[in-house]
């Protein structure tokens, strides 16, 4: 059965992704990033109207992928030495390289439902370094967030001869494939 409503951002995991000349992608293991508070990301691509009979006769819409931010409690050390090019020193350090390059990494999460989670994949993220803020404790503990602006574009995948973006489950997601949803990368290798 199909969702009436969604709710709620979970299970946000990462996959370092290595990209090919040709823009396929191989991943690495997914790792979660746990603590999250939001997640917005917004599609990019403009529509292009074709003029013809004195009215709009054609529209093409492009799909140039996404632009967001993911706020989460705290940026784990993982994510920070996997994608964002920290160093982590023999004494426990975390060091910012200022040439550090950029990293390419699949985003997975879900949200909640009505009827079932409905579970993501980005398949082409690149992030950029969180702000550093902080305020005096008052009171009572406010906690802080950390956010990471995302930029994410399309990988190639040759099973399908196509540039795909992103993917998630329906309501008719087998069990294995949607079970196993963090376990792995899912790329699909046929479409109907």
């Amino acid at each position: 059965m199909a969702n009436k409503i969604k709710y709620g951002v979970k299970n946000v995991h990462y996959a370092v992704a290595t990209i090919d000349e040709n823009n396929s992608a191989t991943f690495g293991t997914p790792v979660a990033l746990p603590g999250a508070v939001s997640l917005t990301l917004d599609q990019e691509g403009e529509s292009n109207n074709f003029y013809a009979d004195n009215r709009v006769y054609f529209t093409a819409f492009g799909n140039d992928g996404y632009t967001g931010s993911l706020e989460l409690a705290l940026i784990p050390d993982s994510f920070r030495t996997d994608v964002l090019g920290e160093v982590l020193d023999n004494k426990g350090v975390l060091i910012e390289n200022q040439n550090a390059q950029t990293i390419h990494f699949a985003l997975m999460f879900q949200f909640e439902g009505d009827e079932h989670a409905t579970r993501h994949v980005i398949y082409n993220c690149v992030a950029s370094r969180p702000s550093v803020s902080g305020n005096t404790k008052e009171a009572t503990i406010s906690p802080e967030t950390e956010t990471i602006n995302i930029t994410a574009t399309s990988i190639y995948l040759p099973a399908l001869d196509m540039d795909i973006v992103k993917a998630c489950t329906s309501g008719t997601t087998d069990n294995t494939t949607y079970s196993g949803w963090f376990t792995s990368v899912y790329t699909p290798t046929a479409s109907t």
